[in-house]
């Protein structure tokens, strides 16, 4: 007699809270607790604030456990949490290649809007962004630096689109380049 497998679900959980250490600390805990574990999670720092984005896998009761305790959980400590069942990861049907693009430029509100309507308009994937505004010690003017991953379908003329994005970052004045991605050897 064969012991049916368990099928994993996932909690995908976002949090925002003053403290990272302690968000991230409640967070993870409160999954281990609960018999759920730490698929993946990101966390960032926004002025005053920080945000966590935490996916939690686990079994069907073990997931309702622990959507139950959030609520709990963010009046307790002062956390503003919401949190949704979410799918596997689909596998992608089509083939597609990691490229990263960094844009450097002087801040206008408009540019990620832009650079997002450029991918949406060249059927390119988005898969991560980062993105901070700063001041240039020399000259104390805000800039921007943005790091985007995205996807291209197997099928893309690299050189063409290459050209295009090219064209079109100097249309708007940024220092931009679009490359392969490659994996970060320490």
């Amino acid at each position: 007699m064969s012991v049916p497998l368990l099928r994993e679900q996932y909690l995908l959980i976002s949090a925002m809270g003053s403290d990272p250490l302690e968000l991230t600390n409640l967070l993870c805990r409160s999954c281990l607790e609960n018999r759920c574990s730490v698929v993946s999670s990101r966390l960032t720092r926004h002025g005053q604030y920080s945000a966590l984005i935490l996916q939690a896998g686990g079994t069907w009761d073990a997931l309702a456990r622990l959507e139950s305790s959030l609520p709990i959980l963010a009046k307790r400590h002062g956390l503003q949490l919401s949190f949704t069942r979410s799918e596997e990861g689909q596998e992608k049907p089509i083939p597609a290649l990691p490229y990263i693009v960094y844009v450097s430029a002087l801040y206008r509100p408009d540019i990620l809007a832009e650079l997002c309507q450029f991918f949406t308009d060249h059927d390119i994937g988005l898969e991560n962004i980062s993105y901070d505004t700063y001041q240039a010690p020399q000259t104390n003017t805000t800039m921007l630096n943005a790091t985007i991953t995205v996807t291209l379908l197997a099928n893309t003329q690299i050189n063409w689109l290459r050209d295009q994005f090219l064209d079109f970052a100097d249309a708007l004045n940024l220092d931009a380049l679009i490359e392969p991605w490659r994996p970060q050897i320490p």
